[in-house]
């Protein structure tokens, strides 16, 4: 390939200028492919004749265009010391950080601290990066190790460390950490937090709950506080519904040259009082966007809040008219505006609506989740077309989606409904090669549904084997159905087991399976085993109400009684 001038890159400041010479880079890089930091084998000479082309745009470009990151770090090794070097060249901090980004991208946490180390740029700001990069692999240990290491090494000097470290513990859910690191490094006075530090605290305050330490934060700021620090309390206060906080932290925002409202407050205002109901304020807030001052333009996000909102009031004609509105204000809409549509069609009622509309959108090419398909599942269900609901959820399966329990679960409960549990115990066991795995819900509707039934308690025992080597247990609802239904078949031996094991885990056994367990025992006249069965649920579950259950006792003791006196009274004459 013949190669564009030297000077014409050396002089050009943009990478269009430079992309015949990065192409030709890669390809030489891909045919020595060194696959380790330090190769050995692999030569640099061949990269020599690009030695006059070399500039940081260049070599910033080459390295950001590398998949391999071995390949980036070959090059920029060989850049390091070019022979020959007309131009003199040498890496800046750019060049430096497009390296360190992509290695710590790939996780070559080693390879990267040791360029830094030996490069002599092992700074506070290069340090950030690597906490973070930890941060973000989930390694919160090494994130801690290495801002220590920013604080051994920087001295009062190590503000890009302090807030990557917090940042990760926000993300972390760490707060109290956060809490502790911010005071004490606002305590010892070497490093002052700045709008960064405190935005970061803010969110994670925000982000647990806690929104009325977040305002103390934020009235307390040592720094003026910026749109982004601003635009996080009024997250924070939306998401708790203090919507009176975040209009009156807004109304000083539009008094603030530097901190005018963005795209982002109105529409976190929008979505919040869309969310508490206040349907009419969150419009008002659309027209103060477009006409207030600094107004800006609504986007897809803002757009899409107000239509799910009028979609949760069962308004979708209004809403696709919002749909068609955003179209003319040239807002491109997404598979979250029409999930919204599909979600209120089912919400009024319009069954029949909403699984058309799925069928639009699938052949419209739409990216669709789940979550789409969960809606028409339920409609489905709710007219009771159950083959059409299965035949769904397998075509999920062909298009890689995996199905949401909450489908099987809504499948479940239509099929006791009609009575078609040998279906409901078929779709249960298939589950698992239908890419979803039953939940509690699942096992108990079937469950409880069979025993109900009778004569089906051969199923109902290989289920709760299932369900218990699925690491499911078996919660009192369950026991009390199996209980009851062992109780009414009369047989005596597993209904005692079932209580055994209910009582062996206090669980409290409640009313009807205790008055049909003492039923079957009383009837059986075994009047002292049943009022030891009363005790025994009396001193295992103190909390249980025992003038109920004495009195449920007493009713099946009377009935005993009563009908021995007949027995006894006809016998004599």
């Amino acid at each position: 390939m013949a190669l564009p001038s030297s000077r014409a890159i050396t002089n050009s400041a943009h990478a269009l200028d430079v992309i015949p010479v990065v192409n030709s880079i890669t390809s030489l890089l891909q045919t020595l492919n060194p696959r380790t930091p330090h190769p050995k084998n692999v030569s640099s000479a061949p990269l020599n004749r690009f030695s006059s082309f070399l500039n940081p745009n260049l070599v910033i470009v080459v390295i950001n265009k590398q998949i391999n990151p071995y390949h980036a770090l070959f090059f920029f090794n060989w850049a390091s010391n070019p022979n020959p070097n007309p131009n003199n060249y040498t890496h800046n901090n750019k060049c430096y950080e497009a390296i360190t980004n992509l290695l710590l991208y790939h996780s070559l946490f080693s390879p990267a601290i040791k360029l830094l180390k030996n490069s002599q740029k092992l700074s506070d700001f290069f340090v950030g990066k690597i906490i973070k990069a930890y941060g973000d692999k989930g390694n919160i240990k090494a994130a801690i190790f290495w801002f220590n290491q920013a604080k051994a090494f920087e001295k009062d000097n190590y503000l890009f460390s302090f807030n990557a470290i917090l940042s990760v513990l926000v993300n972390a859910n760490m707060i109290n950490l956060v809490k502790t690191l911010f005071d004490n490094v606002v305590k010892e006075g070497l490093v002052q937090p700045d709008v960064s530090s405190y935005t970061t605290l803010i969110r994670g305050l925000c982000k647990t709950g806690m929104v009325e330490s977040a305002k103390v934060v934020f009235d307390e700021m040592s720094c003026k506080p910026n749109l982004r620090t601003c635009n996080t309390m009024i997250n924070g206060f939306c998401k708790n519904g203090d919507m009176a906080s975040a209009s009156l932290l807004f109304s000083k925002m539009i008094t603030d040259a530097d901190c005018l409202p963005d795209v982002v407050t109105y529409t976190t205002l929008i979505d919040g009082y869309c969310k508490k109901g206040e349907f009419e304020e969150a419009m008002r807030y659309m027209d103060k966007m477009v006409k207030g001052r600094g107004g800006c333009l609504p986007n897809v996000l803002t757009y899409n809040a107000i239509i799910y909102a009028l979609c949760l009031r069962g308004e979708v004609d209004e809403a696709k008219k919002m749909v068609s509105k955003m179209r003319l204000n040239g807002v491109k809409d997404n598979s979250a505006t029409h999930l919204s549509i599909l979600k209120g069609l089912g919400i009024a009622g319009r069954s029949v609506e909403a699984i058309e509309y799925l069928r639009w959108m699938v052949s419209c090419n739409m990216n669709l989740d789940a979550k789409a398909y969960t809606v028409v599942v339920v409609e489905y269900c709710k007219l009771r077309k159950l083959d059409e609901a299965i035949l769904l959820l397998k075509e999920m399966r062909g298009r890689g989606i995996n199905p949401h329990v909450y489908c099987f679960n809504s499948l479940f409960r239509t099929l006791v409904e009609l009575r078609e549990l040998d279906r409901a115990v078929l779709l249960l066991k298939q589950m698992p090669q239908m890419g979803c795995s039953p939940n509690f819900l699942s096992y108990r509707t079937v469950i409880c549904s069979l025993c109900r039934a009778g004569g089906r308690m051969q199923e109902v025992e290989y289920l709760v084997n299932d369900m218990l080597q699925n690491g499911i247990l078996v919660d009192a609802t369950i026991y009390g159905c199996i209980l009851e239904r062992y109780s009414e078949d009369g047989n005596e031996e597993k209904a005692m087991h079932v209580f055994n094991e209910m009582v062996g885990k206090s669980y409290v056994i409640g009313l009807e399976s205790f008055s049909v367990f003492i039923k079957m025992l009383c009837s059986r006249g075994l009047i002292v085993k049943a009022k030891e069965i009363f005790e025994d649920i009396c001193r295992a579950c103190p909390a249980v109400e025992r003038d109920s259950y004495r009195r449920v006792l007493d009713e099946h003791l009377q009935i005993t009684q009563g009908s021995g006196k007949e027995e006894g009274g006809g016998e004599s004459s």
